[in-house]
């Protein structure tokens, strides 16, 4: 998710579990640390690393769940020597600490992008997909609290707002669980009738919102895309089919770059031809033709494809009006 939603996340977990005499200065300490896991980008730019490792990387060791609570155990043992706060309530401050962490992982696994919660094991990424890195339904009740909580200090109301800011939250987090799995039958009963029950298939939520859903499905010869508005549509779902290089993804299946990525996407990305150049689009994040991450992976000579240094190309070229559009497809059906 977003860093101010990390931040108030964070602050809130933490300050909810000390002492009433400690909210405010956890409610500091729980946002440092509940950003702190995407400092991982400030150590892969100063290694220069190309654009396949510096993406899959991020969201790698820094939110890995053992890795978060042996460091959480090591920092609550600095903060246990220097602080009287900690020594105080050694037990309160370690769960504080904790719980600032291991949210961050644990809410990035709700969204589509990929969190390594287990490494240093090889599994792929956990990518929920239900809620969109930002969600304003998610991040207000918190941070409404968060400042409430800044404003009482010890008393008692700071610990009721934060205890229900997170209570709203976490029911949020459930509803999109909910609303994806009904888009997911949805779209099952529409791929059985095309007899691609089985096809490898991922329900995201589109940006900023849970009420409009995109369903991408992988075919033999490239994929299938389709949307769903739980306000607007009925009927079966619709889908449209797209083309995808996959002879040339084959071809470079043990390239180190195409190798990763499928690993990383678990296997939901598209070849094209751009001139003599082939690139790779990431299908989870963007739509049909405009993608966030785009690598060009090769180059076409001598009658075959031969791998080229990664190079990140052009992301969506008009957010806003994949914003506007999607906030008019939300409450209307295509027809």
């Amino acid at each position: 998710m977003d860093s101010l939603t990390q931040i108030v996340l964070g602050a809130s977990v933490a300050a909810v579990a000390v002492p009433a005499r400690d909210r405010r200065v956890a409610l500091v300490a729980g946002a440092v640390l509940g950003t702190l896991p995407d400092l991982d980008g400030l150590p892969l730019a100063w290694m220069g690393v190309d654009a396949v490792t510096n993406v899959t990387w991020h969201r790698g060791p820094s939110h890995s769940l053992p890795v978060l609570l042996v460091a959480g155990w090591l920092m609550w043992l600095l903060a246990r020597r220097w602080s009287t706060r900690v020594r105080a309530a050694p037990r309160a401050w370690l769960i504080a600490i904790w719980l600032a962490l291991i949210t961050h992982p644990l809410l990035d696994a709700f969204t589509v992008y990929g969190t390594q919660l287990w490494w240093p094991s090889p599994t792929p990424p956990v990518m929920g997909g239900s809620v969109f890195i930002i969600d304003p339904l998610y991040t207000l009740p918190l941070l409404v609290a968060v400042i409430v909580a800044a404003v009482a200090g010890p008393r008692a109301r700071g610990r009721r707002w934060l205890s229900g800011a997170l209570v709203l939250s976490s029911l949020y987090l459930g509803w999109s669980l909910v609303a994806q799995q009904r888009v997911d039958h949805i779209a099952a009963r529409a791929l059985a009738a095309q007899g691609l029950q089985d096809a490898p298939r991922l329900v995201v939520a589109s940006p900023l919102n849970t009420l409009l859903w995109r369903v991408v499905v992988m075919t033999p010869d490239g994929f299938l895309e389709g949307e769903r508005s739980l306000v607007a549509d009925s009927g079966p779902m619709r889908f449209t089919h797209h083309a995808s290089e996959v002879q040339a993804l084959q071809a470079l299946s043990q390239e180190r770059a195409v190798a990763r990525l499928r690993w990383f996407t678990h296997g939901f990305m598209k070849a094209a031809r751009d001139g003599d150049d082939l690139v790779v689009s990431d299908l989870r994040m963007g739509a049909e033709p405009d993608y966030s991450f785009n690598y060009r992976v090769a180059r076409w000579g001598d009658g075959t494809w031969r791998p080229v240094p990664v190079a990140l190309q052009g992301g969506i070229r008009n957010a806003r009006g994949m914003l506007g559009r999607t906030w008019q497809r939300i409450w209307a059906s295509p027809g």
